[in-house]
């Protein structure tokens, strides 16, 4: 049997992107900061997410059926610091410009890429939720600036990788 702590200290090798995710519906706006997303098919556009079922906003997400992944730059380290922080959600969403696609979840304005999806299935492994998002609109902006890069977290702190070109 494996021990979660050795668990935990091996995925801290693992880089991973840093993702704002959000909801709204009838209870409000929430978001968390999440770098449990990945791709699982392209036909359709899929993505998988994972929430922790302790998560305060947990039971949004899943009566909500929707959300969107804001995928974060380096500039964005603050916007993820606040949405992993004990603040309540409408605190949480003073850090950035947010707008709306599709499904009326919040997407971060300057975000390097949004990913607007509805939540088709939701299966419970262990001590978390594993959302099956159907991608419903996305949102790239037209170009980003030169300097631009990605936020990633490895070995527990933020780093920064790539470089998105000039169009």
């Amino acid at each position: 049997m494996i021990e979660a702590t050795d668990f935990r200290n091996a995925m801290s090798l693992l880089t991973t992107a840093v993702n704002v995710v959000t909801t709204k519906g009838p209870s409000g706006r929430h978001g968390f900061t999440a770098s449990a997303v990945c791709s699982v098919t392209d036909t359709p556009a899929t993505l998988l997410v994972c929430m922790n079922q302790s998560a305060r906003s947990h039971e949004y997400f899943v009566e909500n059926k929707t959300l969107s992944v804001n995928v974060l730059g380096a500039q964005h380290e603050e916007v993820s610091n606040t949405f992993a922080s004990p603040l309540p959600s409408e605190e949480r969403f003073k850090k950035g410009v947010w707008g709306e696609l599709k499904t009326g979840s919040p997407i971060l304005e300057d975000a390097l890429v949004s990913f607007d999806c509805e939540i088709e299935q939701t299966q419970e492994v262990g001590t978390h939720s594993v959302f099956m998002c159907r991608v419903v609109a996305i949102r790239q902006p037209e170009r980003h600036d030169a300097g631009t890069e990605s936020l990633v977290y490895f070995n527990r702190s933020y780093h920064q990788v790539g470089l998105v070109e000039s169009r």
